[in-house]
């Protein structure tokens, strides 16, 4: 989550650590090559929420010269990278970035996260959502909770199998804390995510649906039943577990976002974001879960791309139209005045809801 590049050099007693570069706080940096043979030379890849990604020349001891720099998409003039700590339910400290005004106080707000494989969400550049989103005056959170790579193995053991509801936990916890600081308010703060992120984004819709005025969950994971049985979902038990297993079942089925909606409840409106071609988490979750929540008369958005895998988009132009949807439905939902709670939805209600059918 923030680098630190050093020098190791032999003195005969052991090794003399230096500091290469300290990259400020959401600045991500890398050595990509060096030269120990013939020079002290090294390459070094560095980008952040606010700057472009950039390759720089340096020699150890010496000057460091930019070579090339990736085009700027947005105008990062009066926005600052701050990094906090959430306190999760089993006293874990969980980091997490924020990106916008640092005067901004209760306005909309949009959080991502992933949580599994190992994979550690550092800071990135994205025009996306610079132009769609923080030029447009909102906040940006990434949390980096369990189940990634950002403190490595362990951080990913902690959230694996029947752990699992630390990932969602300290998920949680950030939110609470984005609105703990005056950052935004729940009525004002969207979540998104895709993949295993998006089994977040529907974690968070049915466990704790009052954090949150709005919810985008792109080619999730929902239906933790039969998602072994599905396309690639196999492959995937040593994260999750076995639903066959009775043991492994009792766990899953206490946060399989299908198998814990309910028609009573009050959740904020979703998007939903599939492609018909996804090869690996496929479609039948997100239509499924859909057609659920339509069913018990909530508020659900759909959107099914005939083509594009599991990225939802087969181009540049399908992309660009999926972040529009994406970013447009959160502003709309955020941005306009405080809407009070859902109402809640008589059962009696369901049934006739039903055969309005999903928006595709």
């Amino acid at each position: 989550m923030r680098s630190r590049l050093e020098v190791l050099t032999p003195d005969g007693s052991g090794w003399r650590r230096e500091p290469l570069a300290e990259p400020p706080v959401g600045r991500h940096s890398r050595i990509v090559e060096t030269d120990p043979d013939h020079s002290d030379a090294y390459l070094l890849d560095s980008e952040g929420f606010l700057q472009p990604a950039t390759l720089r020349l340096g020699q150890v001891g010496g000057p460091v010269e930019t070579l090339k720099r990736e085009p700027a998409f947005f105008n990062p003039e009066g926005l600052a990278v701050r990094q906090f700590f959430a306190t999760s339910v089993d006293g874990t400290l969980v980091p997490y970035f924020v990106v916008g005004k640092a005067d901004a106080t209760g306005g909309p707000a949009l959080l991502t996260g992933y949580g599994g494989y190992e994979i550690p969400m550092t800071p990135n550049y994205s025009g996306v959502i610079g132009r769609g989103w923080l030029a447009r005056g909102g906040t940006y959170a990434v949390a980096n909770i369990r189940g990634g790579g950002e403190y490595g193995p362990r951080w990913h053991r902690a959230a694996l199998r029947e752990n699992r509801l630390r990932a969602y936990e300290d998920f949680a916890a950030v939110a609470a804390d984005l609105v703990t600081r005056g950052i935004t308010t729940p009525r004002r703060l969207g979540i998104e995510g895709g993949s295993n992120g998006g089994l977040l984004m529907g974690v968070m819709l049915t466990r704790y649906p009052a954090l949150f005025g709005a919810v985008v969950a792109h080619v999730p994971l929902l239906d933790m039943r039969r998602y072994h049985r599905l396309l690639a979902g196999a492959s995937w038990m040593a994260e999750y577990g076995d639903p066959d297993r009775e043991e492994d079942w009792a766990y899953l089925r206490e946060y399989s976002p299908y198998h814990n909606v309910r028609a009573g409840e009050a959740y904020p409106p979703v998007l939903f974001v599939t492609s018909t071609r996804d090869d690996r988490v496929h479609p039948a979750h997100a239509r499924k879960m859909a057609a659920r929540l339509r069913e018990y008369g909530h508020d659900v958005t759909y959107h099914e791309n005939v083509e594009g895998g599991h990225g939802a988009a087969a181009n540049n132009e399908q992309r660009a139209f999926v972040w529009t949807l994406t970013l447009e439905f959160l502003w709309r939902k955020l941005a306009g005045p405080d809407r009070p709670l859902p109402r809640q939805v008589p059962p009696g209600d369901a049934a006739e809801r039903a055969g309005r059918g999903i928006h595709r």
